[in-house]
């Protein structure tokens, strides 16, 4: 699937280099601070060898540490559009469940996998209003032009902020997913085959104990 691969690449600023380099801890904003807190756990468990040797252990740990700070459901309606409107309970309930293990597991791989990653963080940006903010990251690595990774979120209602939209050098993950499941579902013919087979991929990548398999 092409938005999975897409996404590597914004999952690094959640994961890795977490440590901004214009601005210091002190002055990072919320929303900033959930970014970091984030990739401090995840970088931690990254010097384990052994740890990400075991591909279910960290897909179990990056799901731990990234679930308080993304908000799935609204992620899931968000992805789904229209289609979310026509689905029915079931079909909404299973498909919370299959994309965020889908992204979870994501996330585990990119967590294996990329390893000398740093992040700049950038003057944030308001969002519509009080309770919605961008938060803009650069992705870096030595020799390569820097990627703009930006985090939109929102202050919910438990009164943490979380992330429901990642945009990479411009595209939106939300957008790239929707366009993905809606051209699935013109496919296959129906939500509901699109999910069944979305989750068999799960199971098959979750099977295994490699990021090889995800």
């Amino acid at each position: 699937m092409k938005a999975t691969n897409f996404m590597i690449f914004g999952v690094l600023a959640l994961i890795l280099g977490a440590m901004p380099l214009s601005l210091s801890a002190d002055t990072l904003a919320p929303p900033q601070q959930v970014i970091k807190v984030s990739a401090d756990k995840l970088q931690a468990k990254l010097q384990d060898k052994t740890f990400i040797q075991n591909f279910s252990k960290v897909n179990q740990f990056v799901n731990e540490v990234i679930y308080p700070h993304t908000d799935f459901d609204k992620i899931s309606a968000l992805v789904l559009g229209k289609l979310w409107k026509t689905a029915t309970e079931e079909e909404r309930e299973r498909f919370k469940h299959e994309f965020q293990t889908l992204l979870v597991r994501t996330y585990s791989r990119a967590f294996v996998e990329f390893k000398e990653w740093s992040v700049h963080f950038l003057p944030m940006e308001a969002g519509e209003d009080a309770n919605k903010a961008i938060v803009k990251t650069e992705v870096l690595q030595p020799g390569l032009q820097p990627v703009a990774v930006n985090y939109r979120m929102f202050l919910a209602g438990d009164g943490k902020w979380k992330a429901y939209d990642i945009t990479i050098e411009g595209v939106s993950l939300v957008t790239n997913y929707r366009t993905t499941f809606t051209n699935e579902v013109e496919t296959k013919g129906s939500l509901s085959a699109v999910i069944d087979g979305l989750a068999k991929r799960n199971a098959e990548a979750l099977s295994g104990k490699s990021a090889a398999n995800s």
